[in-house]
């Protein structure tokens, strides 16, 4: 059996400490603890086990992930990864979750659909299993740590033949530097099979919020309580395709309220459809800064919660204000063409 690689920064707690026993039972592992002591992280099974306390700040997880930003985009290639955080409080897991998440995927790690467990202080983050397990919170934490731990090792990477591209977009092509990156981009995938949907302003009201019970309801006809487009295109569309390529230009340090609407309303189909077998891409365009925020927007929303793959370097991002100066970036051709073949590589037998 693959041996399973722990990183573990520094100390941990008592029940971060029981978690962990309880998830690897069974596994044989290496364990990291000091930045140091990382040599190697290429052809790897990787847990992120992370200890937050009070104050959210593990110092030595930074030094971590300082290292291996500085390493290279490649320093956990063909490495699978995924993350156990325990917080003392209700803040920071799921903002230092996908932090390790988004830096790990940079330097070439994936990431399994939902790859993080996290348990906070009162651990009323698991009250909603609750609802469907007679179990304790605590003993819900445990399992759910079991799977994570199970899903990373009995991963394996998902080759197409013939894929099927979505595109998911809210933005204007005579106006929008993010769809001209795209265009770019797609010159390079033309004999790929690429559906891309617009969603107009108006034309996606967003989640009503409905009980489990209604929402379950609905999702059992594929359907949802405001139909609409999101019924009629996206929800067929999202089940036909292998690869979802999210392009977002950042407003306000956010995706639009369009496509923010449009995953919002995806919880009625992951009712009925998991996403596990799907991989997500995105293209980012940033006017001043700030790509990192919306990329692990993305990563929260749509790996970690609703499921998608994350393949390696999931995420274009680029900076570009003026209408058109997309263009102007330096090797921007070259830099679209490289994640173009990105996309190949990941999926291609």
């Amino acid at each position: 059996m693959e041996n399973l690689t722990v990183l573990m920064p520094g100390e941990v707690s008592e029940r971060l400490h029981n978690m962990l026993l309880f998830a690897l039972e069974g596994y044989e592992y290496d364990l990291i603890k000091t930045s140091n002591e990382i040599v190697n992280l290429k052809n790897k099974k990787i847990l992120f086990v992370v200890e937050l306390g009070e104050s959210g700040i593990n110092i030595e997880l930074y030094r971590f992930l300082e290292k291996i930003i500085k390493s290279g985009d490649n320093f956990m290639e063909n490495s699978v990864g995924s993350v156990i955080v325990n917080v003392k409080n209700e803040l920071y897991s799921r903002d230092i979750g996908r932090k390790i998440i988004f830096h790990a995927n940079n330097a070439g790690c994936i990431f399994p659909g939902r790859p993080l467990s996290e348990a906070t202080g009162s651990l009323k983050n698991y009250n909603t299993y609750k609802k469907i397990h007679d179990m304790s919170l605590y003993e819900i934490c445990l399992q759910d740590c079991k799977k994570t731990v199970n899903a990373l090792m009995n991963y394996n990477v998902k080759k197409i033949r013939n894929p099927n591209i979505l595109t998911l977009h809210s933005s204007n092509y005579t106006t929008s530097n993010t769809l001209l990156l795209w265009k770019m981009v797609k010159d390079n995938l033309k004999d790929y099979n690429i559906n891309e949907i617009h969603i107009e302003n108006g034309s996606i009201h967003d989640c009503k919020a409905c009980s489990y019970k209604a929402c379950k309801h609905y999702s059992e006809s594929t359907n949802c309580f405001y139909g609409g487009i999101m019924v009629e295109e996206i929800y067929p569309a999202i089940i036909d395709c292998d690869i979802l390529i999210m392009l977002c230009p950042n407003y306000n340090d956010a995706i639009s309220a369009n496509m923010s609407a449009a995953i919002n309303r995806l919880t009625a189909l992951f009712r009925k459809v998991k996403f596990y077998d799907k991989y997500i891409f995105s293209i980012i365009v940033s006017g001043h800064s700030g790509s990192d925020i919306l990329a692990q927007q993305l990563i929260s929303a749509l790996n970690i919660n609703k499921t998608f793959m994350l393949p390696p370097k999931f995420a274009l991002m680029e900076t570009a204000n003026d209408i058109g100066e997309i263009k102007g970036v330096d090797n921007i051709k070259e830099k679209a063409a490289e994640f173009a073949k990105n996309i190949r590589k990941c999926i291609e037998e």
